[in-house]
C-alpha cells in the first residue's frame, strides 16, 4: 500500500482530501500539530490513517515523518496566522523540502492561487514564491493554482454568503468589478487526487478553474439569485483598501488579517489561462461544474448533510477538552444560537426521552411548541401533523413533526434536527448527552432582514421554550 503525505491535514481542503486519498486504497500520512485534535472520518479504516505530529516552522518536529512515503501534499498557507505571513511560508516550504528530500517521495502536489498577471498581491506573491522553493525539491513537482473556491466553509463562499444575506443593497469598493475564474470544491478535489502519480502533470503548474469568468459583483448576484434574494449592488471608485478591509471585516465573519489579504488580492484579476486549463482537463479527465451548479451543490449540502461534518469540526481552539467539539458546534458566520445544559440524573432514561421526541409525545407539555405549530400549518407548513414514525428510534431522514432528522446516533448521544416549518431563514436543534450533562443547541440562520427580525421578536420566548425542553429531557420533570 503507496504512503501519502498529507499536510494540512486538518485544514478546509485536507480533511475532506483525507477519504479522498483513503479511497484509492492509499494509506494517510496526515500530519498535524496536535493529534489530539485529529478526528479520523468516519467509514474509513484506521489502518489507512496514521497520524503524526509535525509543525514545519519547527525542524525540531519533523523527525516523525516517515521515509517510505511515496507521495505527498502540500496543503499548508499562513495567510491570516500572522503579520509576517510571508516569512512563515517560506520557512514551511524550505522545512518541507529538506524533510521530504530524505524521503522516498516519488510526487508532491501543491494548491496553490492563481498567479498570471505582472503585479501580484503580497498574498499571491507569497504563494508562488513557496511554488519555486517546493519546485527544486529532489521529488516530481506538481502546482495546480486556482482561484475562488466554492464549498461550504470555505473563506470565499462564506464571504459571499455573508454579503449576500445580510445586505439587501450594497455600496461596495471598485474591486467588486475585478474578473474572477472560480471552482467547486468537488473539482478541486477531483484534479488533486487525479494529478497524484499522473507523470503527464510532473513538473509543471497548472490553472484549475471552472468555465465561467465572472466579476466578484456577478458572482454575488447569482448567489441572490439562487437564493431568491432581491440585491442591489452599487461600487464607490473612492474606497481605499484600508477602507474595504475594515468593510469586509465589519460585515462578514473573517478577521481583519484575514480581510486584509483578501482585499489585496481581489484587486488582482485571477483569471486561467485557456490553453493550461484545457491541458490540465484532459490529463485528469475532470470537466468542472458551472459557478451556478457549484453554489447549488454548496447550499444543499448545508442544509441537509454538511453542517453534520461542520458540526463535529468547528470547534477551533477556545477549549483544552478537545472532545467538545464532537458536540459544541459554533457557526462561523451569519448565524443566532441559544445553547442550554442540565444535568441529567439518568443517561439512559435522558437519551430514551431525547429520542422519543415530538409525535405522540409530544415536545413535553410545552403549550408554545403547540402554538408555533398550529402557526406554522396556517401558513402552509407541516405543523405538528405529520408526527414521527416510531414512538422511540430515529433514523436518518425521518420526519419528526416539523423537523427533519439530519443525524441520529444513540451509541453517540447525538441527534441533530433540521426545521422544516415555514422559516425566514433555516434552523438546526441539536442534542448531545456528554459528561453528566444534556446539552441542547438552537441555531438560526437568517435570510435577509426578516430572518432576523424573526429572531429578535421570538427571543422572549426563548427562555421558556428552550430552558423548559433542556429541563424535562434530562429530568423528565
Amino acid at each position: 500500500m503507496k504512503k501519502i503525505l498529507l499536510t494540512g491535514s486538518t485544514g478546509y481542503i485536507g480533511k475532506r482530501m483525507i477519504s479522498v486519498i483513503a479511497s484509492q486504497g492509499y494509506k494517510v500520512i496526515c500530519c498535524t500539530r496536535d493529534a489530539d485534535r485529529f478526528d479520523y472520518p468516519e467509514g474509513i479504516s484506521k489502518d489507512q490513517i496514521e497520524v503524526i505530529e509535525a509543525d514545519f516552522l519547527d525542524k525540531s518536529t519533523l523527525g516523525s515523518i516517515p521515509k517510505d512515503i511515496d507521495g505527498a501534499y502540500y496543503l499548508m498557507h499562513s495567510m491570516s496566522g500572522s503579520n509576517d505571513y510571508e516569512e512563515m511560508e517560506r520557512t514551511c516550504a524550505e522545512n518541507f523540502v529538506e524533510v521530504v528530500n530524505e524521503t522516498n517521495c516519488e510526487h508532491t502536489i501543491y494548491l496553490t492561487g492563481l498567479a498570471n498577471q505582472d503585479k501580484l498581491s503580497k498574498h499571491l506573491d507569497s504563494r508562488l514564491m513557496v511554488e519555486k522553493i517546493l519546485s527544486n525539491g529532489k521529488f516530481n513537482f506538481t502546482a495546480l493554482r486556482a482561484g475562488i473556491i466554492i464549498g461550504s466553509g470555505s473563506a470565499s463562499f462564506e464571504i459571499i454568503r455573508d454579503l449576500v444575506e445580510k445586505l439587501p443593497l450594497m455600496v461596495t469598493p471598485k474591486w467588486l468589478n475585478t474578473k474572477c475564474q472560480p471552482l467547486g470544491i468537488a473539482n478541486v478535489l477531483d484534479f488533486l487526487i487525479k494529478s497524484l502519480f499522473n507523470k503527464e502533470t510532473y513538473n509543471q503548474n497548472f490553472d484549475v478553474g471552472c468555465d465561467d469568468i465572472l466579476t466578484y459583483k456577478e458572482m454575488l448576484m447569482e448567489y441572490a439569485s439562487v437564493r431568491g434574494l432581491s440585491r442591489k449592488i452599487f461600487t464607490l471608485p473612492v474606497m481605499t483598501p484600508k477602507m474595504s478591509s475594515y468593510w469586509l471585516y465589519f460585515v462578514t465573519s473573517t478577521s481583519y488579517k484575514l480581510a486584509s489579504s483578501l482585499v489585496d488580492s481581489m484587486k488582482i484579476e485571477v483569471v486561467c489561462r485557456p490553453e493550461s486549463l484545457k491541458k490540465i482537463k484532459k490529463i485528469t479527465g475532470v470537466q468542472p461544474i458551472p459557478y451556478r451548479e457549484a453554489l447549488e451543490r454548496t447550499l444543499s449540502k448545508i442544509q441537509a448533510h454538511e453542517i453534520v461534518s461542520s458540526w463535529k469540526d468547528s470547534f477551533i481552539s477556545s477549549r483544552n477538552d478537545t472532545n467538545l467539539k464532537q458536540f459544541m458546534e459554533v457557526p462561523r458566520d451569519g448565524c443566532f444560537t441559544d445553547l442550554r445544559k442540565h444535568t441529567y440524573y439518568s443517561y439512559e432514561e435522558c437519551l430514551e426521552r431525547v429520542f422519543s421526541i415530538g409525535g405522540e409525545q409530544g415536545w413535553y407539555g410545552q403549550r408554545l411548541w403547540k402554538i408555533r405549530g398550529f402557526l406554522d400549518q396556517m401558513v402552509g407548513g407541516p405543523g405538528l401533523r405529520r408526527g414521527r414514525r416510531h414512538p422511540s428510534q430515529l433514523h436518518d431522514g425521518d420526519a419528526v413533526d416539523f423537523w427533519r432528522v439530519l443525524y441520529a446516533n444513540k451509541e453517540e448521544g447525538k441527534l441533530i434536527l433540521f426545521a422544516e416549518m415555514k422559516l425566514p431563514g433555516e434552523a438546526w436543534l441539536m442534542f448531545k448527552l456528554y459528561r453528566g450533562k444534556l446539552w441542547q443547541k438552537a441555531v438560526f440562520r437568517p435570510k435577509g432582514l426578516w430572518g432576523r427580525m424573526y429572531w429578535y421578536a421570538v427571543l422572549p420566548f426563548h427562555g421558556v421554550i428552550f430552558k423548559g425542553m433542556v429541563k424535562r429531557l434530562a429530568t423528565g420533570k
